[in-house]
């Protein structure tokens, strides 16, 4: 697909929606209305396939055939199409080809089908199962400890039909049972042992699963969509809703676990023809997609990333450092995290991968160890052999060094990795992203708290603030590379919604009073693992006093997550006391609850400046942007399922006509008004005057102000931003800003400027400022 044609179905910014039996699609359609005020150009849609009875998310589908009853069905989908098309907005839809849900086999009817008739099923076809172990039978990890199929495992019949149908059921688990393979006075178990599955204790997930999974989760079972049947029938009801409903944009969730990548989309661009294709990948700092990849670009992490460590002073880095060692008393730095994440993850929840690809090197001594290595080594998610080979040998020579009894068995595999012909090869890869996603996203980002801000999606902790040189760099670089990307600052795999990271990189300017804060809470509330009460005091800042409940269901995810001192399997119920004790102290205990309350306070303004700073940088920098449901008002979500959690949209409407009555301007308070007026008229400049959004110009201040401004003009609207705003003090009062020749209208005020201005003037009501230039100017 050629670049023009990638660009032509473009939409101006996407605003995306989680549909779910309560948001259904006939509500969604009913939003339409407001979104198009807001400035939207594309409504941006969750997955809608028939998923998992209850599922609040959508992407364990367990039927491709169909669009979920529950979310609306395809009559609300038709209403939503005819909506957006009325109110001149595109469509996107999110779609999910790596796996799909397995947890209930009986809603599954491919899956079903599969247990049923085994290795010889055209269902069989569906799914990536290694028949080498386990007898060539399907390992299913759902016993519980202690387990007695002679008591529990049940024999069903149903007489319902003409032919009576057998099932296995263990509680409230249900299972096919082949043709044949009852007799009259079977027991469950007899009857079990003749399946073409194995029912086993979950335990031995980690060790021996035999089937493809999304990361480690069991109930999701990786799809071969490379066999061209297989894709057929994933896809035939996602490519009529471009025929039919008007699609035109498709996100693709977690390309990275799919056997080949590159080729899937070339398949699914040759089809879905001129979509706009965005793909959910996380680039690691210096890594772009593959530029063969028929696609627009990425869901937008590498620029929250970069939008965000902007906001952080450079300059605090060591004194923050010096904070958390002196709090924590953890030495270790960020590369030693990540080793340390990932290894646990290779041997532990994914060894079972790790294992796959070992039985694909006969011949290799020490296969298992030196695969960890490797795994561990790898610093992207995976290559796209041939393309990234220098990535395998960077990660050889780097598990040499550290494991250098395992060199030999190290070089023997390159061979069987480097070669794309190679089922190892294949699984290597496949492997390599599920370990770097459980091992740094869902591990080290929950053990290293030094600025847990920096802990997001995309991100990169180890580092510490962006200059606004590098900044706008990469800002250039996209421009050329992938200027139909899509940009970001929330999404629903966000580790903390966008305010909550706009306080969180307050604090580092604060840097000395945090630190008397933290040793203080640290103190009064001893947690036994100090760098995960570090992290804890750290979200209390910026969330302030939220709702309990919230609170407590966050901490124990993230204790879980760390899994250093709890965990998922087996929690420690002392430790986990401990830390609930903590969350409940910062509400009951008087002095710890006035030491959050008071510091909370002292972020908030600056937390306003930074998110309002932020959110204009992302929808005006290139790319396409994207609003997260709900985060156009103040946002203080955590993790999900909090990021989930229903958005009361008549009060966004009635805020959004509050803003746009023609009254007076917003105040800049915590209404969250203010961000709406900032998000909507943005939103409005990027539909509606396109032509001054198609280069990008870095400008800077001239005086004491130069490092807190961030500006560019994209082609005829400039873009001002204000970061650092604790350090910034009066500075703006002498710092100039000099504009191209022409007049300009402030979107926000509606001010008139031209020439050299001050930027006290400029920014006298609102820390961020759209300078669009007016018709006919030069």
């Amino acid at each position: 697909m050629s670049t023009e044609t990638r660009q032509s179905n473009a939409p101006t910014s996407t605003y995306r929606l989680q549909i779910t039996s309560e948001l259904t699609l006939q509500r969604a359609a009913r939003l339409v209305g407001y979104l198009r005020e807001l400035g939207v150009g594309a409504i941006y849609v969750s997955p809608l396939l028939k998923a998992t009875d209850g599922s609040m998310h959508g992407y364990d589908v367990v039927d491709h055939s169909q669009i979920d009853p529950s979310r609306g069905g395809p009559d609300g989908f038709a209403e939503l199409a005819k909506a957006s098309a009325d109110a001149g907005l595109a469509l996107v839809v999110d779609i999910v080809p790596n796996h799909m849900g397995v947890a209930d086999a009986a809603q599954n009817g491919v899956w079903w089908e599969f247990l049923r008739m085994g290795r010889e099923s055209p269902a069989a076809r569906w799914y990536d199962v290694d028949y080498e172990v386990a007898d060539g039978k399907v390992l299913l990890p759902v016993l519980g400890d202690g387990f007695d199929l002679d008591r529990q495992l049940r024999l069903y019949v149903d007489n319902s039909s003409d032919e009576p149908r057998y099932e296995l059921h263990y509680y409230q688990h249900r299972f096919p049972v082949a043709p044949g393979t009852y007799t009259e006075g079977d027991t469950a178990r007899r009857v079990h042992e003749r399946q073409h599955y194995r029912l086993v204790n979950y335990r031995r997930a980690d060790t021996d699963q035999n089937y493809r999974r999304f990361f480690a989760v069991t109930t999701l079972a990786g799809l071969r969509v490379e066999d061209p049947s297989v894709f057929d029938a994933t896809h035939a009801e996602i490519l009529r809703w471009l025929r039919d409903y008007g699609v035109t944009g498709i996100r693709v969730d977690h390309p990275d676990g799919l056997t080949d990548p590159g080729d899937y989309l070339e398949t699914l661009a040759a089809q879905a023809r001129g979509a706009w294709i965005t793909v959910e990948k996380i680039t690691e700092p210096g890594e772009h997609l593959p530029s063969s990849w028929p696609v627009a670009g990425t869901t937008g992490y590498d620029v929250l990333a970069e939008v965000n460590t902007l906001l952080y002073d450079e300059d605090a880095s060591e004194k923050m450092t010096r904070i958390y060692r002196d709090v924590t008393a953890d030495e270790r730095d960020w590369e030693q995290h990540i080793a340390e994440g990932k290894r646990l993850i290779a041997t532990t929840i994914l060894q079972a991968e790790i294992h796959r690809v070992a039985r694909a090197v006969p011949g290799v001594e020490y296969a298992v160890d030196a695969l960890t290595e490797l795994a561990v080594a790898f610093d992207v998610y995976r290559s796209y052999l041939p393309l990234g080979r220098e990535r395998l040998a960077r990660a050889a020579r780097v598990a040499a060094v550290r494991r250098p009894e395992l060199a030999q068995a190290i070089e023997a595999l390159q061979p069987w990795l480097s070669d794309p012909q190679t089922e190892a090869c294949a699984r290597f890869q496949q492997a390599t992203g599920a370990i770097m996603a459980k091992g740094v996203e869902d591990t080290a980002y929950y053990r290293y708290s030094r600025a847990i801000g920096l802990n997001e999606v995309g991100g990169n902790p180890g580092t510490f603030g962006l200059s606004l040189d590098d900044f706008h760099a990469a800002q250039r670089e996209r421009l050329q590379r992938a200027p139909y990307s899509m940009t970001t600052l929330s999404t629903h795999d966000t580790k903390r919604g966008e305010d909550v990271r706009a306080r969180l990189a307050v604090i580092p300017e604060l840097g000395d009073s945090w630190a008397e804060v933290a040793s203080r809470l640290a103190a009064l509330v001893p947690i036994p693992n100090r760098a995960f009460g570090y992290l804890l005091w750290q979200t209390f800042a910026a969330t302030g006093l939220i709702e309990r409940d919230r609170m407590h269901a966050y901490a124990e995810k993230a204790m879980r997550e760390a899994a250093d001192g709890t965990g998922w399997i087996d929690p420690d119920a002392d430790f986990e006391r401990a830390v609930h004790a903590a969350v409940d102290a910062a509400y009951d205990d008087p002095t710890v609850r006035a030491i959050i309350e008071d510091f909370a306070a002292r972020l908030v303004p600056y937390g306003l400046s930074n998110s309002l700073s932020q959110k204009l940088i992302q929808l005006t920098i290139p790319g396409v942007p994207d609003v997260y449901q709900g985060s156009e008002l103040g946002e203080d979500s955590l993790v999900d399922p909090d990021n989930r959690r229903p958005v009361d949209f008549e009060a966004h409407a009635e805020a959004l006509r509050a803003v746009s009555s023609g009254g007076a301007l917003p105040t800049l308070d915590e209404s969250g008004l203010v961000k709406i007026w900032v998000t909507s008229r943005a939103l409005r400049a990027r539909r509606d005057l396109p032509n001054l959004f198609h280069t990008y110009r870095p400008m800077y201040a001239d005086g004491p102000g130069r490092d807190h401004l961030v500006a560019f003009d994209r082609g005829g609207a400039i873009t001002v931003a204000t970061r650092l705003p604790v350090a910034l003090g009066d500075k703006w009062a002498s710092s100039t800003l000099t504009l191209p020749a022409a007049q300009y209208i402030d979107a926000m005020t509606g001010l008139r400027y031209e020439g050299t201005i001050r930027v006290a003037d400029l920014l006298d009501r609102y820390p961020v400022a759209l300078l669009l230039r007016r018709e006919g100017g030069a």
